[in-house]
């Protein structure tokens, strides 16, 4: 699926420059691409120990340590099919970064990993009634929310279905998610069509409510306040006038021990009596 037709972004740099942009800044979509292919490579080089390790297997919940696997299979691929993890990142890459600029990052970023829960557990709710030892790894749960959102916001931008139609942009999303009801339903290879499906309820659900999800999440003044403080050094003013005082006494005694006590000014004995006072009060 390709975006051609970009009215929608009328005066951005989409539409400015049109077509693929490979330059530019880095957004948050492009830096998901790039740990998804990170992760495809170590999978690739580690005997697929990494590969058993985070994939979703379909009875985790009764193991409930095994949790995390409902983010971690999204980011494992099929380290014998290129294609798996290709089409998964092209089309994230092709449809995130306008989603990514219209939610904003950290929205963005929390509704791509919810994605993948969600999906995750539509997969495993599915696979239940069944008992299969199976196990589900890829991104495309959450892509597929990704897109549909995509659609629900740009309904009428021009796409090209399959690379090869071109069609309104809510016309491509019915027709993946009507796609994915046929192969739920006849169970068409090993793909898990049932995690496409939960990702695109999420992805209409989010947009029909307008959902937020980074409300749920704590915000910066909390995290700030979680903060560990620094120590307080208490000031104590006396402390540093009793040192002044301490010095000013020592000046005193030496004028004493040579010259006397008669050579005192006034100010300088008022100075030794004070200090008295202050050292009978320490003593009792």
């Amino acid at each position: 699926m390709g975006i051609y037709d970009r009215d929608y972004e009328r005066g951005r740099q989409y539409e400015r420059e049109p077509g693929f942009h490979l330059g530019g800044p880095v957004t948050l979509t492009t830096k998901l691409v790039i740990v998804t292919f990170g992760v495809y490579l170590v999978q690739f080089f580690t005997n697929q120990w990494i590969t058993e390790f985070g994939s979703l297997q379909a009875d985790w919940w009764r193991r409930p340590w095994l949790a995390y696997q409902l983010l971690t299979y999204g980011f494992l691929h099929d380290p014998s099919d290129l294609k798996h993890i290709g089409f998964n990142m092209l089309g994230l890459w092709m449809f995130g970064r306008q989603i990514e600029e219209r939610y904003g990052r950290r929205e963005y970023l929390t509704f791509y990993m919810t994605a993948l829960v969600i999906a995750g557990l539509a997969w495993t709710v599915a696979e239940i009634p069944g008992g299969r030892n199976v196990a589900m790894l890829g991104a495309s749960g959450a892509v597929t929310a990704v897109v549909i959102l995509f659609a629900l916001n740009y309904p009428h931008v021009t796409a090209m279905f399959m690379f090869l139609f071109p069609m309104p942009m809510w016309v491509a999303g019915a027709l993946i998610v009507a796609c994915d009801i046929a192969g739920a339903i006849g169970r068409f290879g090993t793909t898990a069509f049932t995690a496409h499906l939960g990702g695109a309820a999420f992805g209409f659900l989010y947009f029909r409510y307008g959902l937020r999800l980074e409300r749920w999440l704590p915000s910066e003044a909390t995290l700030s306040r979680l903060r560990p403080k620094p120590k307080l050094r208490v000031h104590d003013p006396e402390a540093d006038g009793g040192s002044e005082t301490d010095l000013a006494v020592d000046e005193i005694l030496r004028k004493i021990a040579d010259h006397g006590y008669e050579t005192l000014t006034r100010r300088e004995r008022r100075i030794l009596q004070k200090a008295s006072q202050k050292y009978q009060k320490k003593r009792q």
